[in-house]
């Protein structure tokens, strides 16, 4: 048997972990409650691979099938501390009221703790989400002054905190369609373009590269160009920070990249894929905007393509008619509802249908990624990685690439390899499913 791969050297996860959240709405003041009720012994952690999953070791007969979280070294959740920026809430637990997302008899008893954290003013421009008003939202002479005010912000809250590490995840809403421009070429051109005011830096820009300036690792939960340009990369790369994105995979996205490989490895060919959302949180408001829908639209129709191969497989996916329908539907709040008309055929061309209506809770399935994603970056810092994580893609709509290779959108595909780059970190051999393994 051949030795197995040398173990990364990866620094103890000492001291306190700073968990940073730009947006304390649905999303992160539902993380929040989630670890500080897991914390309780209130609930369970469920939909989080870092706290519930087991991750297989060697070979099946061999029986070693610890927790994920008892075989890489990830933070403890008594470690972890919350903070965050909000335009309109005050504190998280005004934001999870607010919200709706959880019922009244779950926030009770973690009403103190959540009070107590208190949103920062935000760094927030109407021209990117037209739909909301920011009423908490930062001044400065620029944007290279906010850019300072939340590095600012950043190191207070990590000495006021005692905080050993910090991650930032952008929980955030999705702002108004963009491609890049010159002033995202590099880092000069960037910081020159936040002394300029430049109009194509975008809020969660600023936020990232604040976060980047000051070594914290960034994930951008949603499908804004923010870490995907190339001064983000530069600068991660410079000061050794790992980053990853973009736009959580929860409902709709979440089904397609479960049934898509499923059709494909049995070579079932595919004519169409019609799906439509409801949904009345926040974010189905800011959605309504023709641009914002746009940014979201980008990244839920870039699923498909690259699971199916249509120019490796034309005859079965070279002619798929995929559509996308967002509304804003105020009484369903959070409880969003996705329809997915699926039209596919088999031998000799025969046509079948397949009919999917999920009814979810968005926030409650992406709470779970918000503390992954953050526990995990966390352990790629100390295990000394930088730049684009490609091993967390299992978590993203659009993952972020490295290397100028295509993105994998395939679930199963990209769990296997979340689990085998922590098993070759851990000095553990990858686990291929090959006949003798």
């Amino acid at each position: 048997m051949p030795p197995m791969a040398q173990p990364l050297q990866i620094a103890p996860a000492s001291g306190r972990l700073g968990i940073l959240t730009p947006g304390m709405g649905a999303v992160a003041s539902t993380a929040y409650a989630g670890v500080l009720a897991t914390r309780q012994g209130l609930a369970a952690p469920i939909g989080s691979l870092s706290q519930m999953a087991h991750i297989r070791l060697g070979r099946r007969e061999d029986g070693r099938n610890p927790l994920i979280r008892d075989f890489v070294p990830v933070a403890s959740l008594d470690d972890v501390v919350f903070g965050g920026w909000d335009p309109i809430s005050a504190n998280a637990l005004e934001a999870a009221r607010t919200c709706g997302v959880l019922n009244e008899s779950d926030l009770a008893p973690l009403s103190a703790e959540l009070e107590g954290i208190n949103a920062m003013t935000a760094v927030f421009d109407q021209r990117w989400v037209k739909n909301l008003d920011g009423v908490r939202v930062k001044t400065g002479d620029n944007k290279w002054d906010l850019a300072q005010q939340v590095i600012e912000d950043i190191e207070r809250f990590r000495t006021e905190q005692d905080c050993d590490r910090l991650v930032m995840v952008w929980c955030g809403s999705t702002e108004a369609y963009q491609e890049p421009s010159d002033v995202h070429d590099t880092v000069e051109a960037f910081e020159a373009g936040l002394r300029a005011d430049d109009e194509n830096i975008s809020p969660s820009q600023i936020y990232a590269y604040a976060a980047l300036a000051c070594g914290v690792p960034f994930a951008n939960g949603a499908p804004n160009l923010s870490i995907d340009l190339p001064c983000m990369n530069e600068l991660a790369e410079a000061n050794g920070v790992p980053v990853t994105g973009k736009d959580f995979k929860t409902g709709q996205t979440l089904m397609k990249t479960i049934l898509a490989p499923g059709f494909k490895a049995r070579m079932l060919g595919m004519r169409g894929w019609y799906s439509t959302n409801i949904l009345g949180n926040r974010d189905g408001e800011v959605l309504d905007d023709p641009e914002n829908f746009k940014t979201k639209e980008m990244s839920k129709l870039g699923v498909l393509d690259t699971i199916l191969q249509p120019e490796v497989y034309p005859e079965l996916y070279g002619n798929i008619d995929h559509v996308v329908r967002i509304n804003y539907y105020p009484p369903r709040g959070d409880n969003k509802e996705g329809w997915d008309a699926i039209d596919i055929f088999g031998w000799m061309g025969y046509p079948m249908q397949i009919k999917v209506d999920f009814l979810c809770r968005d926030s409650i399935l992406a709470a779970p990624i918000v503390l992954d994603l953050a526990l995990f970056l966390d352990l790629a810092q100390r295990a000394g990685q930088s730049g684009v994580q490609e091993w967390l893609s299992f978590y993203w709509k659009s993952p972020q690439p490295a290397g100028g290779v295509p993105p994998e959108h395939d679930i199963f595909i990209q769990q296997t390899k979340l689990k085998n780059t922590l098993r070759a970190w851990m000095g553990e051999d990858p686990v291929t499913h090959a006949e003798d393994d």
